[in-house]
């Protein structure tokens, strides 16, 4: 996005020339057109943190991030004590079956009910939803029921909060902040949710072996209050142009809506490639038990996607001003495949751990390009439900990764079912860009698109 950038000071003065000549010819002292070459070049490389002026977004990213770390001690809290009740992989990837069919309709529900009321009461209900699972979980580990049956009931509940929650949020970004800064703000998005994803299974791997699961969850649950803080102090966002009943009407106008538009389908379609051919969670379990010993390496094999990610994300200033973004979305899934492909045959955990961050670094730019492109493409009026599909797609397709993973490591083996998945993936995502014209001429340009070109 190159009209993101604010010219530096004294660029306009000089008609866009930052060159001046050093004092005294010596070249030993900062001349300073250097000096703004150098400002320029940490703009270009380091996260853009103008979204965070708007006091608006900026409360609901802290909120995010806090809770977020909270939501990370469950996450990974959750498999882990399946897997120690069943001994079965399988029974791992099922917990993404369990949360998939309430991810699918109440996401797609959720979305046109956030294009039909004001935005802000929606995320709360859904938030103190989601908030009361975490707090059930904890319930059943005080008093030991150790029931598969019980945590995929509240898995269940908890899927239904996050499903209207995710996309409400989603929506709500571009409602703060300004169009030309949609991608840095999405960028800052990703990179605090992923700080979470570090920080909160490095922080279970330590409560899981000190306090417990109880321990996990009830942390999750004391640092929700923070995105519920958050939510309380967003303004009325009441919807904007022509308000559609919230039910199956609305839901397939904007399925029409997306099917009119094959950078919006392939955006879709290159998500559930990378993620559910790739995706290897459901298989840490397993791996931290048999090749690296044990719970307290599995704290480091949930973090690091996120950590590379994250380290993605703070040098991601140049994110932005690509203008290609279709191509760009491709080659960053494509690296994704190959990443994870060579992390699953390494035996030592950190060369796994660095490759994994490698492909976590490559997820966080294909994610910014994706969110970027569905908040832009729609108007505000479609955006609910445009956020409700990519809900679906977004969360529904690692927990498909997660019954695809644990079935075929219970058939094929381990090795197998992790590595043949990031081979597929990076394959699958090259025909899709072949196959797909307007993904290859997709360029982001809020201008033309004002003017119905894009």
């Amino acid at each position: 996005m190159s009209g993101s950038r604010q010219p530096a000071d004294g660029e306009a003065a000089n008609g866009g020339h930052t060159k001046a000549p050093c004092a005294g010819g010596s070249g030993e002292a900062r001349s300073p057109g250097q000096a703004q070459r150098g400002a320029g070049l940490l703009r270009r490389t380091v996260v853009d943190t103008r979204p965070l002026g708007h006091p608006d977004f900026r409360r609901l990213w802290l909120g995010q991030g806090v809770s977020f770390i909270g939501f990370q001690l469950t996450s990974v809290a959750v498999p882990v004590e399946v897997y120690e009740i069943t001994r079965s992989s399988l029974w791992v990837g099922l917990l993404g079956l369990a949360s998939l069919v309430p991810l699918i309709i109440f996401g797609l529900w959720g979305g046109t009910v956030a294009d039909a009321v004001d935005r802000r009461k929606l995320l709360l209900v859904a938030s103190l939803l989601t908030w009361a699972s975490t707090l059930g979980l904890l319930a059943q580990s005080l008093v030991g029921l150790d029931s598969v049956t019980v945590i995929f009931g509240l898995i269940v509940v908890q899927s239904v909060g996050f499903a209207i929650s995710s996309p409400t949020r989603s929506a709500i970004v571009p409602r703060l902040v300004p169009e030309t800064l949609v991608p840095s703000a999405n960028t800052l998005n990703f990179i605090v949710s992923n700080f979470g994803t570090v920080a909160g299974p490095l922080i279970a791997g330590v409560v899981l072996g000190h306090i417990g699961y109880a321990g996990a969850y009830a942390i999750d649950a004391a640092l929700f209050t923070a995105g519920l803080y958050a939510a309380l102090r967003l303004p009325k966002l009441p919807p904007l142009g022509d308000i559609t009943r919230p039910g199956l009407r609305s839901l397939i106008d904007g399925l029409k809506f997306i099917g009119t538009r094959p950078v919006l389908i392939m955006s879709f379609v290159v998500d559930i490639i990378a993620m559910v051919f790739a995706m290897p969670k459901a298989l840490f379990p397993q791996i931290a038990a048999e090749r690296f010993g044990g719970v307290d390496a599995t704290g480091w094999l949930y973090s690091s996607i996120a950590l590379g990610s994250l380290a993605a994300g703070l040098a991601s200033g140049w994110v932005g001003r690509v203008r290609r973004q279709g191509i760009a979305l491709v080659i960053a899934i494509f690296l994704w495949g190959v990443a994870i492909a060579a992390a699953g045959l390494s035996h030592h955990l950190w060369l796994t751990v660095l490759l994994l961050a490698v492909g976590g670094g490559a997820d966080l730019v294909s994610a910014v390009y994706r969110q970027t492109i569905l908040q832009t493409y729609a108007p505000d009026e479609m955006r609910g439900r445009m956020q409700g599909v990519f809900t679906v797609v977004v969360a529904g397709g690692p927990r498909l990764a997660d019954l695809r993973a644990g079935a075929m490591a219970s058939a094929t083996g381990l090795s197998l079912a992790w590595v043949g998945g990031g081979i597929a993936c990076s394959i699958a995502v090259i025909i899709a860009l072949l196959a797909v014209p307007a993904l290859r001429r997709y360029t982001y340009d809020p201008a033309a698109r004002a003017k119905g070109l894009g």
